[in-house]
């Protein structure tokens, strides 16, 4: 049976908010619910005068706080816990075997209660013989209700205890099973054990067979180096015939010049491609072919070796190299330094020159005065500076040595198709300028 404190008759209820507003000021903030932290720092009386109500709602919705609150009373009132162990029969120890929840606290607060009514009805001595009857059979009422109680009470242990057992059988079969699974954890130990150990021996077979492999790497290289000396010492006397029949040639040509008294050849085909980007028109020349000797692309000894050679046409992928080089300058500053640099070796060679810079986003052409020797083209709306270079390239007449200076793989093997075309890395032309 579960009894209200608020249902408690008068004097037991005022004892139970005495003692719950004695107690609550020495239980931890924590434990306190919040509506009544506020008023755990008054002093008792003014606690039980406040808020006894709310002490009473909190022990009734609140079996943690009551079960608190209880440790705490049975600690401050040690002497009425005594009088309620041996038995004495009151309002202050009905209230307190309310609060502790004791053996028989229903039994002796029904007591009370009766007694309590008892003695109401005995200051109403006045009252009918059925008001009597009525407290009789709520008397009655009561017995019922706490043997109802007293027989629930006994189906809960006799649950509880059933409980208990099904939660002991259960932590067997999970013992069990744990130590099931610590063999089964034993043994997959052993089985990785074994695996690592395999592992490791595969290793070191192929730390082994790697060590072989270096050795004859080594042993390749050794054989590679050797190849390539004897590959460069046959190139170079090749190189050195080239040249030497190169240099016959060139002086024969001289002198059938100067013999014949040829004119001096005027205009070049890549004046008749940049008269067709603008809408003009300029003459044609011819140029006399040349060759060189191999040289890697980025070398700028074969850059040299390319301007020495009569009517050689140099043509630069302006962005190409300057981005490559200057990147951390603006466009106009890339431009301004690169023709800096090719005007003297211009003006050294006699080569002649002709940048093509990328315009095909633009909507303007920036305007500049290039230097001596050095022809500046910026590609039409629409057009690549790529497509430009590849039309340079196709109006020079076949055999006439030219070069074309770009890191740009697509465009390398566009022109080296040609005979006569030579490739070089845009580093190659900024090491010669440096």
């Amino acid at each position: 049976m579960t009894v209200d404190p608020a249902a408690l008759p008068e004097r037991v209820r005022a004892r139970l908010i005495g003692m719950a507003a004695d107690a609550l000021g020495a239980m931890p903030a924590d434990q306190v619910p919040g509506a009544l932290r506020r008023v755990a720092a008054f002093t008792p009386a003014r606690r039980a005068r406040v808020a006894g109500a709310q002490l009473l709602a909190a022990l009734a919705a609140d079996t943690e706080f009551g079960e608190h609150l209880a440790i705490q009373v049975r600690a401050r009132q040690a002497v009425l816990v005594a009088a309620l162990e041996a038995g004495e029969r009151s309002a202050e120890t009905a209230a307190l075997a309310f609060l502790l929840r004791t053996d028989g606290w229903e039994e002796l607060v029904a007591e009370v209660t009766l007694g309590e009514e008892a003695a109401t009805a005995a200051l109403h001595a006045g009252q009918t013989d059925a008001e009597l009857d009525v407290m009789r059979e709520r008397l009655s009422r009561r017995d019922t209700e706490l043997a109802e109680l007293r027989a629930a009470l006994n189906d809960a242990r006799a649950a509880l205890k059933a409980e208990q057992a099904s939660v002991r059988q259960r932590i067997g079969e999970a013992r069990a099973r744990s130590r099931s699974d610590l063999a089964d954890s034993e043994t997959a130990r052993a089985v990785a054990e074994e695996q690592v150990l395999a592992t490791a021996a595969e290793r070191e077979a192929l730390r082994a067979e790697l060590g072989v492999l270096r050795e004859r790497t080594d042993l390749l290289e050794v054989e590679l180096a050797r190849a390539r000396r004897s590959g460069r010492t046959e190139r170079e006397a090749a190189t050195m015939r080239a040249r030497l029949l190169l240099d016959t040639l060139l002086q024969a040509g001289q002198g059938l010049r100067q013999e014949l008294g040829l004119p001096v050849v005027q205009g070049a085909p890549a004046d008749q491609v940049v008269a067709d980007l603008v809408g003009t028109e300029e003459p044609a020349g011819v140029r006399v072919s040349s060759a060189t000797g191999s040289l890697a692309a980025d070398d700028p000894a074969l850059l040299r070796e390319l301007l020495a050679l009569p009517g050689f046409h140099l043509v630069v992928d302006g962005y190409n190299v300057s981005r490559d080089s200057w990147g951390g300058l603006t466009l106009e500053e890339q431009r301004a330094r690169l023709l800096r640099g090719l005007a003297p070796v211009a003006a050294r060679t006699g080569a002649e020159m002709t940048v093509v810079f990328d315009a095909a986003h633009a909507d303007t052409r920036p305007s500049l005065a290039p230097p001596r020797g050095v022809r500046v083209v910026f590609s039409p709306a629409g057009v690549i500076a790529d497509d430009v270079i590849r039309d340079l390239v196709a109006a020079e007449p076949p055999g006439r040595p030219v070069g074309v200076v770009t890191s740009d793989q697509e465009i390398v093997r566009a022109v080296t198709r040609r005979p006569g075309v030579h490739a070089v890395a845009a580093r190659a032309l900024v090491r010669l300028l440096a």
